[in-house]
């Protein structure tokens, strides 16, 4: 009879672990080149641990984030909504310049807000970047936990006493990255008893560019100074997402939990060397160069492992691609879709009709094959399947299409808010 209690027991368990809800990881990296990563035809700095992801999960093509530069971007990841909505349009500064209102505002739910009604544990490691009061702290707004830095740069060789472990500072002497990296191992190892969601905010590669002496010697064969330390940084980064991806497999967690990886814009290729190639310009333009990034979404026995996925998705559907993981209603008034019936291949057409960016003077959309361009008092009109360099404006030879685009962003933008701080907004073309 014990036999038996034993062996019903266990089958309950294990159908028990089969229906839990996964575990999400969303690791995000700052200001890393699409280009620079071997699962996206990089050759000169080895990415083992992030070109596994790929391997083992779905590499998407053409993945965007919502902003080219930092904050804007995070505060649409957050929120899965596009963040010039609730005026979140621009950085903020450092601490001591920023304006009085800058943070995530307080009315929108963030994604760990809901993951956390919905039964999950929560935890951040790293940069935050969505305000310095104390009202936008990370803790009071749906984060159990938190490590890591509330602006939008840090030292890597000196963190200091101003990491924070919760709200107090801590003298952390580790290479920072390598610090957020065994951080986030140990909130798995705290963790991995019920279902978690993990938000890892490397701030690597984002200057300063501090090298990791204990990778120097690796890079020896760079002859460019800065190149040599930037790919010590990227190295270290590779090295943290391996951390966490070990941890995960020590744990046997590895089908239980779904990992996204995708980075904030753009590389700044003139301050760190990041390579955006083939694409057009860089971190702080609306070209393809500071808005199409690297995203790889992994969940080894629920997506197909291998697979490259074309069509244009962007870092707002991580949001309620989570929430519908963790079983949660769909929210809302959001601006990202689940993207899960569109990677597993359960759904055809493509995850948006359009996507939009706006960052002060700059302004684009893309819809389908045809990106259109609004700056420096002119619009421009690119085919990106033919041009994905954004090398022939098309504005002239295609006037209805360029109408057709135009039409589409003027309605998406009628929607917008006013930035709430930061250059104020010139008028479109």
């Amino acid at each position: 009879m014990k036999t038996l209690h034993a062996l019903v027991a266990l089958t309950l368990l294990g159908a028990a672990r089969q229906d839990a809800k996964p575990n999400i990881v969303l690791i995000i990296a700052d200001d890393l080149g699409c280009a620079d990563l071997g699962a996206y035809g990089g050759k000169e700095i080895p990415t083992p641990n992030i070109d596994s992801l790929a391997a083992g999960g779905v590499r998407l093509t053409n993945g965007y984030v919502s902003c080219p530069v930092c904050s804007p971007t995070r505060a649409g990841l957050m929120t899965g909504r596009y963040q010039q909505r609730f005026g979140h349009e621009f950085n903020p500064g450092p601490a001591a310049a920023a304006e009085e209102v800058f943070g995530l505002s307080l009315k929108e739910p963030t994604i760990a807000e809901r993951l956390k009604s919905l039964g999950y544990s929560t935890g951040m490691v790293g940069k935050w970047h969505l305000g310095y009061k104390p009202e936008y702290h990370p803790m009071k707004r749906g984060f159990d936990s938190y490590f890591g830095f509330l602006g939008g740069a840090h030292s890597y060789v000196k963190p200091g006493k101003d990491i924070l472990r919760g709200t107090e500072p801590v003298d952390e002497k580790e290479y920072l990255t390598d610090a957020f990296a065994r951080e986030a191992a140990a909130y798995i190892d705290g963790a991995k008893d019920k279902p978690f969601f993990l938000y890892l905010a490397f701030n690597a590669v984002h200057g300063p560019m501090d090298a990791s002496d204990k990778r120097l010697e690796k890079f020896a064969g760079i002859a460019d100074a800065k190149r040599r330390t930037y790919a010590t940084m990227l190295s270290a980064l590779d090295d943290g997402v391996g951390r966490v991806l070990a941890r995960l497999r020590e744990h046997k967690l590895e089908e239980r939990t779904l990992v996204f990886f995708i980075t904030d814009n753009g590389g700044p290729t003139p301050v760190n060397t990041s390579r955006n190639d083939p694409f057009r310009a860089t971190k702080g333009q609306v070209y393809e160069g500071g808005i199409h990034v690297p995203f790889i979404v992994q969940w080894k026995g629920r997506l197909p492992a291998g697979k490259v996925y074309e069509a244009p998705a962007i870092a707002l559907d991580i949001h309620p691609t989570a929430v519908a993981v963790a079983g949660g209603p769909p929210p809302e008034k959001l601006d990202g879709v689940n993207l899960l019936p569109f990677l597993s291949g359960d759904k055809a057409g493509p995850p948006h009709d359009a996507l939009f960016w706006r960052f002060g003077a700059q302004s684009a959309a893309r819809m389908g094959d045809w990106k259109l361009v609004l700056q420096q008092g002119k619009a421009e009109l690119y085919n990106l399947v033919e041009d994905i360099s954004e090398k022939t404006d098309l504005s002239v030879k295609q006037p209805d299409k360029l109408k057709e685009l135009q039409a589409a962003y003027d309605r998406w933008n009628s929607e917008l808010a006013e930035p709430l701080w930061g250059r104020p907004r010139r008028k479109r073309p």
